[in-house]
């Protein structure tokens, strides 16, 4: 079971409701609250861990063409 509860004068107080046994061996997590302006690591940016989930395709020119690839439009180069 999970209770939630405040640290008041170095004890930590549940809300009303909730009893435990007394002796009770208890787990205490510090829980660090949300700010509006919490700085975010540039690790935690999914589009700068792209180059980690990357394959080798074996078509040189899928930068170029990624259109014919996916849409089957016209090849960029077929032009020139």
């Amino acid at each position: 079971m999970t209770y939630q509860g405040t640290v008041q004068n170095g004890v930590v107080v549940f809300p009303s409701g909730v009893h435990l046994p007394e002796g009770a061996t208890v787990r205490v997590e510090f829980v660090q609250p949300a700010s509006t302006n919490d700085a975010r690591s540039p690790n935690d940016d999914i589009l700068l861990k792209m180059g980690d989930y990357a394959i080798e395709t074996g078509i040189p020119d899928l930068a170029v063409n990624i259109n014919h690839y996916l849409y089957v439009h016209p090849k960029v180069t077929d032009d020139k």
